[in-house]
């Protein structure tokens, strides 16, 4: 029998992508702390979240059931850019990534018969944008939500000179490392 799938996220873009892979899932979201600790490394910062969110619905969910939890940065550097807070935060963060190049750390966990997980790294480059972009942008509200203010499947792709990794990773749930684990549980994108 084919476990069930839950993914524990509020991201309408993870459940997008599943729905790409026609994977059927319901949604739990974990409510779990997310701030960073002093000095930890991105990578280190999101498999901690994705764990910490998968063990959080494991816990209360029946058998034959497989959790899928997964966390994204935008990593600057060694800085953990977080989702902005007004549009200063957001003209202070897509300045930053003006003209650079920086990666996202995208980490995900599953738990079913056994605990899995994996990281994808991409490095995305941005191309000049004027402040006056960035506000214009801002106001499409688009970025309100997102890490690193922006999100590439949407009108930011217009900033965006070029990528190196996983789109999905960028967009919060890589795909490729995430059919290899639900693989590992019994769960195959090509059913016979």
């Amino acid at each position: 029998m084919i476990p069930s799938l839950i993914l524990a996220s509020a991201s309408p873009r993870r459940s997008e992508l599943l729905n790409q892979l026609k994977l059927a899932h319901t949604i739990q979201v974990a409510d779990i702390d997310e701030t960073p600790f002093n000095n930890e490394a991105p990578a280190a910062y999101v498999l901690r979240v994705a764990h910490e969110k998968s063990a959080a619905i494991h816990q209360h969910s029946p058998d034959n059931t497989v959790i899928i939890a997964a966390d994204t940065s935008v990593v600057l550097g060694d800085k953990i850019m977080g989702k902005p807070e007004s549009l200063e935060h957001a003209i202070d963060m897509l300045s930053h990534l003006s003209a650079n190049t920086h990666q996202v750390y995208s980490a995900v966990s599953i738990r079913g018969q056994q605990t899995q997980h994996c990281l994808s790294v991409s490095d995305v480059t941005f191309r000049a944008i004027s402040t006056q972009e960035i506000i214009q942008y801002w106001h499409t509200g688009e970025p309100a939500d997102k890490a690193g203010a922006y999100a590439i499947q949407g009108l930011a792709s217009i900033f965006i000179e070029k990528i190196n990794g996983s789109f999905s990773g960028i967009m919060g749930l890589p795909l490729f490392e995430t059919a290899q684990l639900l693989n590992n549980e019994g769960i195959s994108i090509f059913n016979d």
